[in-house]
């Protein structure tokens, strides 16, 4: 039987079916489509660093999919040092047709599982101190301010810090 976190999910959306998936390299064009929707230059990621961070080893990727249309994608990294792994939450993206649907809080507890599974014990994140929509998501599932970056993101505007220590999963 697989882990928890590697099993397909579907969720009956507005939209139709929605299932939780590992990315595939085919998924990536919608991915960067998402990212121009939801993300204007210089927050944008470019082409190139998403698909670095999506491609790296040490990293989860998962992908919300309605019949073959990616609705919905989350990216975390992983790190050890001084025998402590850390994950960070690169980001949690959903389109805007499939929003308030529950995927985002999915993708998150997805991210959240792979990153018990890498043996993580803390999971954080910069978050736009302006985005109120994602500091709910993450403040409702038990993240916590742990500061204030001013000037982290380009044209001065500033990120929260947000940490969640993991309990290990069963």
């Amino acid at each position: 039987m697989q882990p928890r976190s590697f099993m397909l999910l579907r969720i009956a959306a507005e939209n139709g079916p929605v299932h939780y998936r590992l990315y595939r390299p085919a998924d990536f064009a919608q991915f960067y489509a998402i990212e121009e929707t939801c993300f204007q230059p210089p927050v944008r990621f470019s082409r190139r660093y998403l698909r670095q961070i999506i491609e790296k080893g040490n990293s989860a990727t998962w992908v919300a999919d309605e019949d073959g249309s990616v609705a919905g994608f989350s990216v975390a990294d992983f790190t050890t040092e001084f025998d402590r792994t850390f994950a960070y939450i690169q980001t949690i993206e959903v389109a805007p047709a499939y929003r308030k649907q529950g995927i985002g809080t999915e993708l998150l507890r997805r991210m959240e599982d792979s990153a018990r599974g890498a043996g993580a014990t803390v999971i954080w994140l910069h978050v736009d101190a302006a985005n109120n929509a994602a500091i709910h998501l993450y403040q409702a599932h038990g993240y916590r301010h742990q500061g204030r970056q001013e000037h982290y993101y380009d044209r001065g505007r500033a990120a929260d810090v947000y940490m969640k220590p993991l309990q290990p999963g069963p």
